[in-house]
C-alpha cells in the first residue's frame, strides 16, 4: 500500500481538475479530436479523472485498470469497426494511458502508445496540460492515418468532447 500516493489523491482539491484543464483547454482538445477523426477511420475519447475513489484506492487500482475501466464504462469498445481508443489522465498521479479497441491493438503495439502516454507526462511535469494533450492527439493521429486510412462515408460514433470524472 503506497501511503504517500493515498494522501495525495484523498487530499487533492476537486478544483484542481477545473483549474489544470480550464474551458480553453477542453476546447483546444475537442478540436483537435475533431480534426484528427477527420485524417483516419478512428473513434478518439480523451476523459481526465482527478483522483481516484477511496475504495480503488485501498485495493492499489492503478492508472492503466483504471483506464480499462473507464473504457468499458464509457462504451469506447463499442464502435462498429473496433477502432475506439482512449486517451486517459489520472491527475492526481500524473499518469497517462491509451486504451485501445483489439482492431487498432492489432495493428499498433503497446509500445507505441507507452512511448506517447511517457511523452504526455512530460509535457504535464512541465504544467503544459494543454500542449501536452494536442500533441499525444496528433502523435495518436499519426498512427491512425497510418493503420486506418479515412473511409468514406465516416460516421462520429463518439463523442470528442473531453469528459470530466
Amino acid at each position: 500500500m503506497d501511503i504517500q500516493r493515498i494522501v495525495r489523491h484523498l487530499f487533492a482539491p476537486y478544483w484542481r481538475l477545473g483549474r489544470t484543464f480550464p474551458r480553453e483547454t477542453l476546447l483546444a482538445i475537442e478540436e483537435a479530436i475533431r480534426a484528427s477523426e477527420s485524417m483516419h477511420a478512428g473513434e478518439i475519447r480523451f476523459v481526465v479523472e482527478g483522483t481516484l475513489d477511496s475504495t480503488s484506492l485501498l485495493k492499489g487500482q492503478t492508472a492503466s485498470e483504471r483506464a480499462i475501466d473507464v473504457f468499458s464504462l464509457l462504451r469506447i469498445w463499442d464502435t462498429e469497426n473496433n477502432n475506439g481508443l482512449l486517451i486517459y489522465v489520472l491527475l492526481a498521479d500524473r499518469a497517462v494511458e491509451i486504451v485501445a479497441d483489439r482492431g487498432i491493438h492489432a495493428k499498433v503495439g503497446a509500445q507505441v502508445w507507452e512511448k506517447i502516454c511517457r511523452e504526455m507526462e512530460d509535457a504535464f511535469r512541465a504544467a503544459n496540460y494543454a500542449d501536452g494533450v494536442v500533441n499525444g492527439v496528433r502523435a495518436v493521429t499519426q498512427q491512425l492515418s497510418k493503420h486506418f486510412p479515412m473511409q468514406d462515408p465516416r460516421r462520429n460514433e463518439l463523442p470528442n468532447k473531453p469528459v470530466l470524472m
